[in-house]
């Protein structure tokens, strides 16, 4: 074989064994991220509910069912959110927070029977730093995120919640 021939070839085979190897490499690093299955928990008790402080800002109380957290695999806390405003009003939803990406997601509404809706608005959107309604950001801010890092389970989510923020949020 002529020595530019060969040369040629050679070339060639490292040429092709280094898009190869790139185009593997290219797969790996691009996982793309998969919500897992969920299932709707059942209604939050009365009793039990863990509250938490959003800002001085609102007359409305915060809690959380206990019974409801989870932190699943796909790196989302899930959790049954209560809210009593002063007037007697209280709405229930099931929703997730993804400390990835500081977004949240409403799956449902709880009905007044103890039966859920499905949330139309089926979605992930941004977490917003408000003044009085800021319980998706104190959630995430002060609970489930800590430094922007979920937690590593429920029994950390609810410890934070009973301990009125999480340890590494603590400023000594």
């Amino acid at each position: 074989m002529k020595p530019f021939i060969r040369c040629l070839v050679l070339g060639l085979m490292f040429g092709l064994g280094g898009l190869v190897h790139a185009d593997s490499g290219e797969a790996d690093e691009a996982k793309v991220w998969q919500e897992a299955e969920i299932s709707l928990p059942a209604p939050p008790r009365n009793e039990g509910l863990l509250a938490f402080e959003v800002s001085a800002a609102t007359g409305n109380r915060f809690s959380i069912d206990p019974a409801s957290l989870s932190v699943g695999l796909d790196g989302v806390v899930r959790y049954t959110l209560v809210v009593l405003a002063p007037a007697g009003g209280r709405s229930i939803t099931y929703e997730g927070i993804r400390c990835e990406t500081r977004e949240r997601r409403i799956y449902a509404s709880g009905r007044s029977d103890g039966t859920w809706s499905k949330s139309r608005a089926n979605q992930w959107s941004r977490i917003q730093e408000a003044y009085a309604n800021r319980q998706h950001a104190a959630l995430y801010l002060d609970y489930f995120c800590p430094g922007g890092l979920i937690v590593n389970d429920a029994d950390e989510a609810r410890a934070a919640l009973r301990q009125g923020g999480h340890p590494a949020n603590k400023r000594w």
